[in-house]
């Protein structure tokens, strides 16, 4: 299934991973945000938690070239450590409703989220990024 990206740490315009994997890549990027969600710093990178009613997360809904999808899947999913069934992964790909800043409109899109023990680590002692927003952190 062809999806937009929701990207909301490093792979973000301005920030470390955004050339090194999206530069050239995409076709638009715009501003949305996760509800349902919360952020937690990891060690240079963050990861998001889903939480019922806890806030939402900011970041970009990215929509990638036609041509360079399948390549950009495959390396996002070796980036963001994600091993499709292996509950030992960093984060976990799942698709969920993005609401993008512009307009309001809610759009389906993959989005990277804590897997399940980084979520139980993160929920145990983690530090919440305050508002949700990667470059907003302290």
């Amino acid at each position: 299934m062809t999806l937009p990206f929701f990207v909301y740490g490093t792979l973000r315009p301005g920030e470390v991973n955004h050339d090194l994997f999206l530069r050239g890549r995409t076709r638009s990027e715009e501003p949305g945000r996760l509800a349902d969600a919360v952020l937690y710093a990891g060690p240079g990178y963050p990861y998001a938690v889903e939480e019922p009613g806890g806030g939402e997360v900011n970041g970009e809904l990215v929509t990638a070239l036609p041509e360079s999808y399948g390549a950009l899947l495959a390396e996002l999913d070796r980036l963001e450590d994600y091993v499709p069934g292996d509950p030992r992964s960093l984060y976990v790909r799942v698709e969920r409703k993005i609401v993008r800043n512009a307009d309001g409109a809610a759009v389906r899109a993959w989005v990277y989220v804590a897997g399940p023990a980084v979520t139980s680590r993160l929920r145990a002692g983690g530090r919440r990024v305050a508002g949700g927003d990667w470059r907003g952190r302290v």
